[in-house]
Parts: C-alpha cells; sequence; structure tokens
C-alpha cells in the first residue's frame, strides 16, 4: 500500500485565549492529500478555533501546523492562500461583491492574473459547483445555499487545493444538506480537492467522509473511519455526541432485543443488508424446523 502523502500535519500542545481560557490542548491528527475528514464535535468544543489554526489565521499556539512541510507560523498569509482556504460557517461573512462573476473574480483578481485567465478560472470554478450561468446573479437575491456555493467557487478560483469548511452544510434544509455533501464529494473524488469539514452532523458522516476526528473541549478524543470512530457509542455519549440514528436503533436492536447483527451499519444500505440477512437466517430455520 502507497504511503500517504501528508497534506497538513497538526500538532498542537496548547492555545489560550487572551482572557485566559483554555481553548485546544493535545491535537495531534495528519491530514492526506486527496482525503475528505471530518472534525465532530458538540458546540463549543473547538471546531472553529482548529480550523483558524490550520488555515494561519491564528498562530499564537504551542505547537506547528505543516503545510506540505513547511511551518505555517513561519509562512506569509500570500504563501499559505495559494494552497489553503477556509470557508465560513456564515457566507454573509464571505461575500461582498455585488455579483456572483465579480466576488468569484476577487482572489485570482488579487493574484495578478491576467483577465482572460481570471475569466477561465470563474467559469470554470462555477460549473465546479454547479452554478453556471450565475454570473450576472446579485449575491443579494441568491439562496443560502447558493451563497455557500459561491464562497467555495472564490477559493477554487484561486487554485486552492485544501478547503477547511466550518459547518458547511448548517443552515441548509436536508435535500440541501445531502446536496452540498454530494457536491464536496465530488469535488473530492473528481478534482482530488482536498477536504477538512468541521461537523455536528453525525448522519452525513458515514455516507461521504473517509477519516473522522472527534474534537471534545479542545482536544481529538478519537480518530480513524467513521466505523472505528462509531464503534463505540459510550465513548460518544461522553462528549455529547450519538451515533447516526441507524447504527443507534441497530446498536439497540442488537444490545436490548438480543437480535443478531454481526456489526453495527453506519448507512441504510449497510442496515438493510443486514436486516435482509437476518431475515433470511430465520427464514432458514424455521423451514429446517418444519422439515423435520
Amino acid at each position: 500500500m502507497e504511503d500517504m502523502v501528508v497534506r497538513l500535519a497538526v500538532r498542537i500542545d496548547a492555545f489560550v485565549y487572551a482572557d485566559g481560557t483554555k481553548a485546544m490542548s493535545t491535537i495531534n491528527l495528519d491530514i492526506g492529500k486527496g482525503e475528505f475528514a471530518g472534525i465532530l464535535g458538540s458546540n463549543g468544543s473547538g471546531k472553529t478555533t482548529l480550523l483558524k489554526i490550520m488555515d494561519g489565521l491564528i498562530k499564537d499556539f504551542q505547537g506547528s501546523v505543516c503545510l506540505d512541510g513547511r511551518n505555517v507560523q513561519k509562512l506569509s498569509p500570500q504563501e499559505i492562500f495559494r494552497k489553503v482556504g477556509l470557508v465560513f460557517q456564515s457566507p454573509d461573512e464571505q461575500l461582498f461583491a455585488g455579483s456572483v462573476a465579480e466576488d468569484v473574480a476577487f482572489g485570482p483578481l488579487n493574484m495578478g492574473l491576467r483577465s482572460k485567465e481570471i475569466a477561465k478560472r470563474v467559469r470554470e470554478a462555477l460549473d465546479d459547483v454547479e452554478l453556471s450561468g450565475y454570473e450576472a446573479k446579485s449575491i443579494h437575491n441568491l439562496s443560502y445555499g447558493q451563497k455557500k456555493r459561491v464562497c467555495i467557487a472564490g477559493l477554487l478560483a484561486m487554485g486552492h487545493e485544501i478547503l477547511l469548511l466550518d459547518e458547511p452544510t448548517a443552515g441548509l434544509d436536508p435535500m440541501g444538506e445531502y446536496r452540498m455533501m454530494s457536491l464536496l464529494k465530488k469535488l473530492n473524488t473528481e478534482k482530488q480537492v482536498t477536504i477538512v469539514m468541521a461537523t455536528h452532523s453525525v448522519d452525513l458522516v458515514p455516507v461521504f467522509l473517509d477519516k473522522l476526528y472527534i474534537l471534545s473541549k479542545g482536544s481529538i478524543v478519537r480518530g480513524g473511519t467513521p466505523e472505528e470512530v462509531f464503534s463505540a457509542p459510550d465513548d460518544m455519549a461522553d462528549v455529547k455526541l450519538r451515533l447516526p440514528q441507524i447504527a443507534e436503533l441497530i446498536y439497540k436492536l442488537k444490545h436490548e432485543d438480543k437480535m443478531a447483527f454481526e456489526k453495527i451499519p453506519l448507512t441504510i444500505g449497510e442496515a438493510r443488508c443486514e436486516i435482509m440477512r437476518i431475515a433470511g437466517d430465520s427464514a432458514g430455520g424455521k423451514q429446517s424446523q418444519s422439515e423435520t
């Protein structure tokens, strides 16, 4: 198996707010090239602060964050922003131009690119976020989900290879959540964009993410694949999180109703397969009894 190419290596020993509040400690995670990783935590766990440290917006912490082997504390904002971009939870904090095209073009324009190259990047970025044809549309006339996608397009137009997203599905209805996650997964698989998203939405995690880290009180308390992380429901409860709904149901059926599930499925598809297997075993057992 090929060794993972680490794009972001995060080692935080401590970060303290100006008022003396301890915000971060014991953070140790590696984000590999092409990964879709999630930082899962309840409100107030430190997700936004961690993303800002990873993006170089906060540098007065003890430890190190290395971007492609270089310490971000020693890099200029321009050197960081050529590769990494942060999408805030509220798009209204990030969008300021009158039209979609103007906003997406702002970054490439400040990079000193020629107008022809800027137009090409804007067109391609809007296509990537499924907003082709929206170039002239006013930012104020967009839906909340469309505004979030314009924010992503602005970073893609600058050539960012790593996207950090703070609660990208917050404020969206269930269909909007699924559409946003599908879009991010498409960017990850087809464009090889490395993605790290902070979220508290446990039901979306197992369907889309490769790697998951649980953040509680400023510390990473568990990490691995979604299957590995969600294998300990008691640990999840300790950090004020629950299992995905389907996993919670199957866990109770297995442990309280003694149904013969071999594993705790995390998605509806996995649960369906397990239920069909149990139903088949049960039908087979009844048939054997009738034959005797």
